[in-house]
């Protein structure tokens, strides 16, 4: 998993980035937790995400936001945090132009972040949130939401409780052309310490079925 720095509107940004073998492979971008409570693209969730779609054929990238690990800049709040995706995104359509397809994949503050990219680049066809801080964070701007997604929640979580994110995922339901997959793991709190291989599952299961009916073959069919 090459490392890589890339410019973005407060500096440069490190990442790392896997580049699949297979001709015109789809796009994954996966967001890491809040800067100030220790998220990094090194944390556990986002590490298992990156390594389960570069399993399934996909060129795959995480990336630290401003401010940390070896990004330039500061903690922006979110705005400037949306900006940093905007450019890890630019950059992978960049060095994939003929790519088939395009998910965003985030945890906690990065769901955040990655909700609030799908509005802003319609050629997103798929996204994971795991664990969307819904009751500190307005998801009001998901209207109309473009397209489905899997919504995953703990039934433990203090820090992002799933009855705020199961309102969430009502609201979107109501949306037309939009259909959440929406799994609870009723033990889980906020950090899922024992349920990695559970979401890698429950992503991999979920990205399979929107591929198949897409019909956007995977590398690992």
């Amino acid at each position: 998993m090459p490392e890589v720095m890339f410019a973005g509107p407060d500096g440069r940004l490190e990442g790392r980035y896997h580049h699949s073998n297979e001709p015109n492979a789809p796009l994954a971008l996966v967001l890491h937790p809040h800067p100030l409570h220790g998220g990094t693209m090194n944390n556990r969730i986002t590490y298992a995400l990156y390594r389960s779609f570069e399993k399934m054929g996909f060129s795959v990238m995480r990336y630290n936001s401003r401010g940390v690990g070896r990004s330039q800049g500061r903690f922006d709040g979110g705005i400037g945090e949306i900006s940093d995706a905007a450019a890890a995104l630019d950059w992978m359509q960049m060095v994939n132009p003929n790519a088939s397809g395009l998910w965003i994949a985030g945890y906690s503050f990065g769901a955040f972040v990655g909700m609030q990219l799908l509005m802003r680049r319609p050629e997103i066809t798929g996204w994971i949130s795991i664990a969307p801080p819904a009751a500190h964070y307005d998801f009001g701007f998901l209207a109309p939401c473009p397209c489905g997604g899997l919504m995953i929640a703990g039934g433990k979580d203090e820090l992002a409780p799933e009855p705020a994110i199961h309102k969430l995922v009502d609201k979107l339901n109501t949306q037309k052309g939009v259909e959440v997959d929406y799994r609870v793991f009723p033990e889980a709190d906020h950090i899922f310490a024992k349920q990695v291989d559970k979401i890698t599952n429950a992503m991999e299961d979920h990205v399979t079925r929107a591929m198949s009916a897409l019909n956007m073959p995977l590398a690992a069919d």
